[in-house]
């Protein structure tokens, strides 16, 4: 019998093995098995990721595209009219984006500055203010060292400008500093703030004729008030920062229209992931009209190559080094693995040549990819794309160096001086549009006494340099953005830490009744049993 059991055991593990190592074939089927679902583990994480990074890989995609079709499309000698029928599916992507910078902007800064408290918002408004201020200064510093060491404009005095494609020379309109500062201030007070949404104030002048007592005639330059194309940012974003503040001090009777703004705003982001699927397409043909616009990229890159490279190494080691120091100083965070979130916005800022277009893609990817709070990102990253210049101080610096040099001009200190206080405040109120840095140039060299004849070579590598700008432009916003939410989290923490430690000194207060203060009348008529009693349950008036 003990024979027979142990028989009918063992025949029992071995049909056991045979069932879970073969299959009805007598083929071993584990391995395989576990080879399968593998498999299908690795289809589902790459079909996953495919999926979290499509709009990446298509911005990308699109950018790489444009540059192979205007290659293409370069030998078929398109006319200017052709030009603006290749370039319209990115003019459409173009004024979508634009479309909803107005209505971002405003609400954005209403409800963040609304859901701030009064001493959380001055902090960060004076960190963020430092922020923008220290990295622009820093970044001009940069262009001016990388100037004299490089010296982009020491070969480069034969330039041919009508071999560039350009016409000539841009008219020169001469404009004093002064009225350039004065004409910032005017613009953060709009007089019209729907006006404001399409105009900007800019000083032109009136030239007069005056007879002097000895007969000579004189001409008196008189400053005259005009208004431009283009939207006032500036005066709305101050605009917004105030009304926000006032709906937080009304607290009960401006919650509706907080509740208001916080709707058309989460309303805007939805219309921005919507027009972001478009973006591919619109990078495409953006890329590809402006190759095909150039005429001669050849003679345009061996004649300002230095100029050209002097300005791209700046926007690298700023944006690939200095700003990351930055960043990872404040927070001891990698800040690499933050950028590796926003790679759509830095291809929709290296297409569009815009910080201003960059904004509704900034705010989406920053929120969702980096899980920065949204009081943060939408308070400011706004304030960022009007104020904060990174790229465009080092492109304007470079600029003038390169023109100084150009006319055989040797910039002293004050000069210098002069250089790097203009474009760190110029830069503030410069329009955040394709271009919009080259007239904040004609501020720099008005104020060091160089002519401004030579703009329109800056103008024909605008379109190369504006885009490695604007993309150093909206690194500085995110990085600060970050930075800021980081210093909100740990304030926050600190903030819960010292509540808990108040009310545990509270609750062992409460076990004495003989160290409390005598103003204090315990009502608990409880004799002996009063020492078992809950603590909290003691009753106390003043």
């Amino acid at each position: 019998e003990t024979r027979s059991r142990r028989a009918a055991s063992m025949e029992e593990a071995a049909a056991g093995e045979d069932k879970a190592g073969h299959g009805p074939n007598g083929h071993a089927e584990g391995p395989a098995a576990e080879g399968r679902l593998g498999g299908g583990a690795r289809l589902r994480g790459c079909r996953g990721f495919l999926r979290r990074n499509a709009l990446v890989l298509l911005t990308v995609s699109g950018v790489v595209a444009g540059v192979a079709l205007g290659a293409a499309v370069r030998g078929a000698a398109l006319s200017s009219a052709q030009i603006a029928y290749l370039a319209f599916p990115g003019e459409l992507l173009l004024r979508m984006l634009r479309m909803v910078i107005l209505p971002l902007v405003v609400c954005s800064l209403v409800s963040g500055a609304a859901s701030l408290d009064t001493r959380s918002l001055g902090r960060l408004g004076g960190i963020a203010l430092a922020y923008f201020l220290g990295t622009t200064l820093l970044a001009s510093g940069l262009a001016v060292a990388l100037g004299f060491i490089v010296r982009p404009g020491a070969g480069a005095s034969a330039l041919n400008t009508p071999g560039l494609g350009l016409p000539g020379a841009l008219p020169t309109v001469r404009k004093e500093t002064v009225d350039s500062f004065l004409d910032l201030v005017r613009n953060l007070f709009p007089a019209n703030l729907v006006a404001a949404a399409f105009r900007t104030y800019a000083t032109d002048y009136k030239m007069l004729l005056r007879n002097t007592t000895s007969g000579n005639v004189t001409l008196e330059k008189i400053p005259v008030g005009t208004e431009i194309e283009g939207m006032n940012i500036l005066g709305l974003v101050l605009f917004a920062l105030v009304l926000g503040v006032a709906l937080k001090k009304l607290g009960q009777e401006g919650e509706d229209l907080i509740r208001f703004f916080n709707s058309f705003n989460e309303a805007t982001m939805v219309l921005v992931s919507w027009i972001m699927w478009y973006v591919p397409i619109g990078i495409m043909f953006l890329v590809g009209s402006k190759i095909v616009e150039m005429e001669d990229i050849v003679l345009l890159v061996t004649s300002l190559g230095k100029y050209i490279f002097a300005s791209i190494l700046g926007h690298f080691i700023h944006g690939g080094i200095i700003l990351p120091l930055i960043y990872f100083a404040a927070t001891r965070q990698n800040p690499y693995r933050f950028l590796l979130g926003l790679i759509t916005p830095f291809a929709t800022a290296f297409a569009t040549c815009s910080s201003s277009a960059t904004l509704p893609s900034m705010i989406k990817c920053i929120e969702e990819n980096n899980g920065v709070d949204k009081r943060i990102s939408r308070f400011i990253l706004p304030i960022g794309a009007t104020v904060n210049m990174d790229g465009a101080a080092i492109f304007q610096c470079m600029a003038a160096v390169f023109i100084a040099q150009l006319n055989n001009v040797d910039l002293n200190p004050g000069q210098i001086f002069t250089i790097l206080v203009t474009a760190t405040a110029s830069s503030v109120g410069a329009a955040g549009v394709p271009a919009g840095g080259v007239l904040t140039i004609a501020i720099i060299l008005e104020a060091i006494g160089l002519p401004t004849n030579d703009l329109s070579l800056i103008l024909a590598v605008d379109w190369i340099v504006d885009r490695t700008t604007t993309v150093v432009n909206v690194e500085g916003d995110a990085l600060g953005a970050g930075i800021l939410n980081y210093l909100n989290e740990k304030d926050k923490k600190i903030r819960e830490q010292e509540l808990k430690e108040v009310t545990v000194e509270a609750i062992a207060n409460n076990k004495s009744e003989t160290e409390t203060s005598p103003l204090v009348t315990h009502k608990n008529p409880v004799s002996n049993t009063s020492s078992t009693a809950d603590p909290e349950s003691k009753e106390s008036v003043l």
